[in-house]
């Protein structure tokens, strides 16, 4: 089973997406630093890349310094140092620009969504202290 979701988007190549949600999902700690990262079949057989496709994108993310190659044990996540706001930015323009086109559609002000963002984050913020994380 692969720890991230791709929703593929036509017209971008699906190696950086794949990178995108690996990283993704590596930053936020959904793989934690030590666990195993999904093989090369793996990555390829269950979201229907070609071999060379999943080989690419386990050798961008390793040169990243996301990823290590340990040979008898496989690719395992490492310890990341702190991630920088810029790449924090980057990670989520994306979904940025999604919500933002969205709200725009259904006619929001920007302070609306500000608004509903900041609602949503109380919310999430209180799970997260209730489950103890």
């Amino acid at each position: 089973m692969i720890p991230f979701r791709v929703d593929f988007v036509a017209g971008e190549p699906a190696y950086e997406q794949v990178v995108y949600a690996a990283k993704k999902a590596i930053l936020a700690e959904k793989i934690r630093p030590g666990q195993a990262f999904p093989s090369v079949r793996a990555l390829a057989r269950e979201l229907k890349l070609h071999a060379n496709t999943a080989q690419k994108v386990i050798a961008h993310l390793t040169s990243e310094g996301l990823l290590e190659v340990r040979p008898g044990v496989g690719t395992i996540v490492v310890k990341l140092l702190p991630v920088s706001r810029g790449e924090r930015g980057r990670l989520l323009k994306r979904d940025i620009e999604q919500l933002t086109v969205e709200a725009m559609q259904l006619g929001m002000s920007v302070e609306e969504l500000q608004g509903a963002i900041a609602d949503r984050w109380r919310v999430l913020s209180k799970r997260k202290v209730q489950a103890g994380t």
